[in-house]
């Protein structure tokens, strides 16, 4: 993931947009931008989002809700507990290659049941049926890593999540490891507080440990 003070001007302007969007959300001061007709008409012939957010399906973290945006403005890409697979990747990437994203967004939340299946299903062996369980073990190398570091709070394995995902996409997509090294892109973490509704920045610490901006050691 791209550190904070590396985010290219593009990238810069669009994280600035969105915590903007997101405070008026937390505000009550909702401007609802870009949901009437007219939007609706000038999308006809084609998008220009300015952010790709790759979330959680939770109902509770519509992306376009929680950052106060409209129709066009992001690109949005969601699976239970934000797992990774070819159709995420392929999306993601069509975002930022094809329709120009500067910033990918990868947002978590707390009390995140996914992560939380994944915790349950680590400690006990349990798993569940179906493709629940096929998402479930996505998550249970990073439980285990977690454990390892002696994490054992589901809210602080889901905050490592995010961060670690961040790192997956990267990784994994060459096409988005290219722009990201060209400076044409940036991929960072946010965590979203269902309570509050409020989006913060996650970043790594100097030992690798995540935390949200500002409160750097």
């Amino acid at each position: 993931m791209t550190l904070l003070a590396d985010l290219p001007t593009p990238a810069r302007a669009a994280l600035e947009r969105l915590l903007a969007g997101n405070r008026r959300f937390v505000d009550g001061t909702a401007q609802n931008p870009h949901q009437d007709v007219a939007r609706r008409a000038e999308l006809a012939t084609g998008q220009r989002p300015f952010a790709v957010i790759f979330g959680c399906s939770d109902s509770r973290v519509a992306a376009e809700i929680v950052f106060d945006q409209g129709l066009g403005d992001l690109f949005v890409v969601r699976t239970a507990g934000q797992t990774v697979g070819a159709e995420v990747l392929g999306s993601i990437e069509y975002g930022v290659v094809v329709l120009g994203a500067a910033l990918v967004v990868v947002l978590g939340h707390d009390g995140c049941g996914a992560v939380r299946a994944a915790v349950e299903a680590h400690d006990t062996g349990d798993t569940p049926p179906g493709f629940l369980r096929d998402l479930v073990e996505r998550l249970v190398p990073e439980v285990r890593a977690a454990h390892a570091r002696g994490e054992t709070d589901v809210d602080e394995i889901g905050r490592a999540h995010v961060l670690g995902t961040a790192d997956r996409l990267v990784q994994r997509s060459r096409l988005l490891a290219e722009r990201v090294a060209a400076g044409e892109a940036a991929v960072v973490g946010l965590r979203y507080a269902l309570a509050e509704g409020r989006a913060e920045i996650v970043e790594p610490d100097r030992r690798g440990e995540p935390v949200p901006s500002g409160r750097r050691p």
